[in-house]
């Protein structure tokens, strides 16, 4: 009995501070890290979910972008990050979807080493390519393409970007090289410039280019057109069976308590409900789609580890 009791009074203890933290927390600023360079789609998304925030939890919130290797330098240190809700992680499915079946020694486990906090929406891709490319068609670019084959290539900033352009290329047949890039913003910079062909970028750092008539669209990679990008087809009107967008969630280190991720959750609801969030989101077309709790975020993400591993394998891209 006397066993028991000393479990029940731990149990209890910690439900205690538990709670006495949610309603203390924060004390001071909490830092939100991006695993892409600013000017990326999801720094745009931070940045203006992040301000909101801040004023809602009476605290600053800071993005610190750590980009490189596809969001492992950033998953990597906020798995390694205190687990007291100051270090958090707004990141998308590359690190915590795609790079577990492209990645062979991964140093993070994205389930184990994470506790998830929210979803807070999609943000949809487009097959980009030079405003002077003479292709008016995605159709027409695939045509050129398999007429040069090798001659072409493609940016890969991101998993998405990535596995979006490798199922094109095998479905439609064509023989495109894929190049690296640390970040978004560099791939477009050389896609203007010329050193590559075709990008398949996320709205969010592409839409001003867009928008300017800098890169010509030939294609978005949802499975219905876009209201962000009236007129252009999916790119599944021509490459039959594609379907693909990007996810955007915070998660914190493995281990923060309940009731603070909790809180995170619940003043998020309450600022992408904020008309001036969602006008400015919008613009980037953003597609706000919470999850309500933390645990619906969780099955989110198992889930979505499935589903990326069965398209990645569907690519034929195997694991370096």
């Amino acid at each position: 009995m006397n066993a028991l009791n000393r479990i029940l009074s731990v149990v209890l203890g910690l439900l205690a501070s538990s709670a006495a933290m949610s309603q203390t927390y924060p004390t001071g600023p909490i830092t939100l890290v991006v695993p892409f360079a600013a000017g990326s789609g999801t720094d745009a998304v931070a940045r203006i979910v992040s301000k909101k925030l801040g004023d809602r939890l009476k605290q600053p919130v800071l993005i610190e972008n750590r980009a490189g290797a596809n969001g492992q330098i950033a998953a990597q240190y906020v798995a390694k990050a205190k687990p007291d809700g100051y270090t958090l992680l707004m990141t998308t499915n590359t690190s915590h979807s795609a790079n577990p079946s492209l990645v062979s020694n991964l140093k993070y486990d994205p389930i184990k080493d994470f506790t998830p906090v929210a979803r807070v929406g999609e943000l949809p891709f487009a097959f980009v390519v030079h405003q002077n490319d003479p292709a008016k068609t995605l159709k027409e670019w695939i045509e050129n393409a398999k007429r040069n084959p090798g001659k072409f290539s493609y940016a890969t900033p991101n998993s998405t970007s990535l596995v979006a352009s490798e199922t094109i290329k095998r479905i439609s047949g064509i023989d495109v090289v894929g190049v690296p890039y640390k970040s978004s913003p560099q791939a477009l910079t050389d896609l203007i410039g010329g050193s590559i062909q075709m990008y398949v970028v996320d709205s969010g750092s592409g839409m001003s280019m867009i928008k300017a008539g800098t890169v010509k669209v030939l294609g978005v990679t949802t499975k219905d057109p876009l209201s962000s990008m009236p007129g252009i087809p999916p790119v599944a009107s021509i490459v039959p069976g594609f379907d693909l967008t990007s996810w955007n969630g915070i998660f914190g280190p493995a281990g923060m308590p309940k009731a603070v991720s909790d809180k995170i959750n619940a003043e998020l609801q309450q600022v992408l409900e904020d008309k001036e969030v969602r006008e400015r989101l919008s613009q980037l077309g953003f597609e706000i789609w919470p999850t309500k709790t933390p645990e619906d975020f969780a099955k989110y993400v198992s889930d979505q580890l499935v589903h990326w591993n069965t398209l990645i394998r569907q690519a034929g891209i195997r694991p370096e």
